[in-house]
């Protein structure tokens, strides 16, 4: 009976789960176990978590264009949602050709709040994963909000950045031109490759890589166990920190 719980969790969790999540996750469904047990018992089964693989850079650096400053300096920390963005975007092999996906995360409780699926590596790509973000937060004129990105030519374009200060929105631009620069972004990158493209493939069409990614998108958001959060989920962490901000609000009032 505990081995078929402990499959199940892997299972709901796009099969990407190690023994320590599985555990985790078994613990927040009231389940008492030990943690020993469940990496006995999945190795017994065969089953194991997903490994990232080596990180492949697919933007380019446009030293000729002049970039906004470095507002974030490798610190990917936020205090608050809507405090900062980050946006890169990666690559799929598809039996129709190359295809490009863009993400938005909010740095605060890792949150992927756009994305999108492209044919060609253009302005008009990253701006709707952008414009998807903004329609999906709504960030106030209040909030200061900072957009960090890499030197990539799309997130340097004109039309990029006019959008971001129409949006009220800060610009910021890695000083160092490497993969440090843009961290965080990097790495839901590369979680997303490890966790879906990889383990899913191969991919036969655009629609087959969208369909997808949304469905991963909405576990990553609302299911996904974040060690760096405490081991819950990016939707409950938010959704804490407005619980606690209306508590405080009330008290005060």
């Amino acid at each position: 009976m505990l081995s078929l719980h402990i499959e199940r969790v892997w299972n709901d969790n796009f099969e990407v789960y190690g023994a320590d999540k599985v555990w985790k996750q078994m613990n927040r469904e009231t389940s008492g176990v030990a943690r020993c047990t469940v990496e006995r018992l999945m190795r017994l089964k065969g089953l194991q978590g997903a490994r990232r693989g080596k990180a492949v850079r697919t933007t380019v650096a446009d030293k000729s264009m002049p970039c906004p400053l470095d507002r974030v300096n490798r610190q990917f920390v936020a205090d608050r949602p809507n405090q900062l963005w980050v946006s890169d975007f990666t690559y799929v092999s598809t039996w129709q050709g190359w295809l490009y996906v863009a993400f938005v995360i909010d740095v605060f409780a890792r949150r992927i709040v756009g994305w999108r699926v492209s044919r060609t590596m253009t302005t008009d790509f990253v701006l709707d994963a952008l414009e998807q973000a903004l329609y999906a937060r709504q960030p106030g004129e209040a909030e200061s909000l900072i957009h960090h990105s890499d030197r990539g030519s799309q997130y340097l374009s004109i039309r990029y950045t006019e959008r971001l200060a129409e949006a009220g929105i800060d610009s910021s631009v890695g000083s160092k031109g490497d993969s440090y620069d843009n961290a965080l972004a990097e790495t839901i990158n590369g979680l997303y490759k490890a966790e879906l493209i990889h383990r899913g493939g191969p991919w036969k069409s655009r629609e087959s890589v969208e369909l997808a990614t949304l469905t991963w998108v909405s576990w990553f958001n609302h299911q996904r166990l974040m060690a760096s959060l405490g081991y819950i989920p990016p939707a409950e962490a938010e959704a804490n920190y407005y619980m606690q901000l209306n508590s405080q609000s009330a008290i005060a009032a």
